[in-house]
């Protein structure tokens, strides 16, 4: 892992030309280090951003290269809980790097992925499920992505943890007071208490897990493949719904010969699209091994869009196209409905078994109540949550773990167990609260953690 003893610097803004750019210093010897870098002698006042000026020098000669803001945010109340400075200078890579290379030679070392976060975790200023969540808010696309990140790294989930963890801390004690005077006869809290305290608390936990699915959804997103035999208007429902000619469309049969893919902002949900080689007989190779990455493609998705012909006499291959999808959540489109019909919802319920959102590529006619439909596809057909409460599988399997522990608790004091075996199943579940929030966390875990942030964060 990390040193924590010495002081770091990298860029912390995107790598690139812009308008600003910030280089961060944070450790004992961030003001040193400053001081070295800009061209004046009296320090720099606590978080007060300071005009003043970039000086290098090189073979003794000391340079002006920018004019930049320069502030100190001074220990423990800064972002690392150390002395941090951030020097915000025009945004030249040359320039940048420079900066950065300046504070090396000043006495800092590059920055690792994710440093700066460690040391506010190691420092008390995060825990592990908002230091989690700062990566989740860098890399949100959409804006539920954010908000449920947002609401992470605010401590939502960290205070709802730490309310069920004093719950069981006062059954504990109680049990444990108990279990110290046995000859005496004293009892701290009944059987029936234990039971009801445990069933409240595992309770909440089932609650917070049942909207774990969702919450993977919103912060990990998913794929939806479109499905369909040739020429039904696939990409032309994969362009429409994206609002963009991303995939070629033409009258010619088997146009798609391989798997077109972009991402789709879907009522938040950060969505894979797929668009795939009609579902037929193949004509050459290259078709054949198109139409079996569609069927590949289906293996892997979240849900299916399966796209009918409205207009185009009904026949075995649609009904084979539907079936296709039956291993996932599925949404069938009766596209092409701008023309005259050549079979209604009747024959698809009939023939298929499924309901469809009728739709025109040409004109977009239901294509907003299709993205509705998928996006309720994706949710296993409930609404989504704004902000579901478990995002992070990490979390959520911590939470089982704790919700496990606490049946095992509740069914022993149920059926009369001593309360050692009580305290000792309690105690796994304040266990897995505590690898939740990184208060006892193994090494490795926090490697893995803090590995997928970017330099400078």
């Amino acid at each position: 892992m990390f040193s924590s003893d010495d002081t770091i610097v990298a860029l912390a803004t995107p790598r690139g030309r812009g308008g600003l750019g910030v280089v961060r210093v944070s450790g004992v010897q961030a003001q040193e280090v400053a001081q070295a870098l800009l061209g004046r002698g009296a320090p720099l006042e606590a978080r007060r951003a300071t005009v003043t000026t970039l000086v290098d020098v090189h073979a003794g000669r000391r340079q002006t290269i920018d004019e930049v803001v320069a502030t100190l945010f001074p220990g423990p109340r800064s972002y690392t809980g150390e002395d941090v400075v951030e020097v915000s200078a025009h945004g030249s890579p040359v320039l940048l790097d420079r900066i950065v290379e300046l504070a090396v030679a000043s006495g800092a070392r590059l920055a690792e992925p994710g440093e700066f976060t460690f040391r506010a975790f190691l420092n008390g200023r995060l825990d592990l499920m908002q230091a989690e969540a700062v990566a989740d808010l860098i890399e949100a696309v959409t804006p539920r992505q954010a908000r449920v990140a947002f609401d992470q790294l605010e401590g939502t989930m960290t205070a709802r943890i730490a309310a069920l963890d004093e719950r069981l801390f006062d059954l504990t004690a109680r049990l444990e007071a108990s279990l110290d005077f046995p000859e005496e006869g004293y009892h701290f809290v009944t059987p029936d208490e234990v039971v009801d305290g445990l069933a409240s608390v595992r309770g909440e936990i089932e609650a917070a897990l049942g909207e774990a699915a969702q919450g993977r959804l919103v912060r990990e997103g998913g794929q939806v493949v479109i499905l369909g035999t040739p020429n039904v208007g696939k990409s032309s429902i994969f362009n429409g719904l994206l609002g963009s000619s991303r995939s070629i469309v033409a009258a010619e049969a088997g146009t798609t010969r391989d798997l077109v893919t972009e991402k789709l902002d879907l009522d938040g949900l950060a969505v894979t699209l797929v668009d795939s080689a009609g579902l037929r007989l193949a004509a050459d190779v290259v078709e054949e091994e198109g139409v079996a990455r569609a069927r590949g493609a289906v293996e892997v998705a979240a849900a299916a869009l399966v796209v009918l012909d409205r207009s185009r006499t009904w026949s075995a291959p649609e009904l084979e196209a539907v079936r296709e999808a039956d291993g996932v959540p599925r949404v069938v489109a009766a596209n092409k409905v701008d023309l005259p019909a050549a079979w209604d919802a009747a024959e698809l319920e009939r023939r298929a078994g499924v309901g469809a959102v009728e739709v025109s590529a040409a004109t977009g006619e239901g294509l907003d109540a299709l993205r509705s439909a998928l996006v309720g596809a994706l949710g296993g057909g409930e609404p989504l949550r704004d902000s579901p409460a478990v995002a992070n599988r990490r979390h959520a399997g911590l939470l089982e773990r704790a919700a496990e522990a606490l049946r095992a608790a509740e069914s022993g004091a149920t059926a009369g167990a001593a309360e050692e075996f009580v305290l000792a199943d309690v105690a796994r579940a304040r266990t897995a609260f505590e690898e939740l929030t990184g208060s006892r966390t193994p090494d490795q875990v926090l490697e893995h953690i803090f590995e997928r942030f970017c330099i400078g964060k």
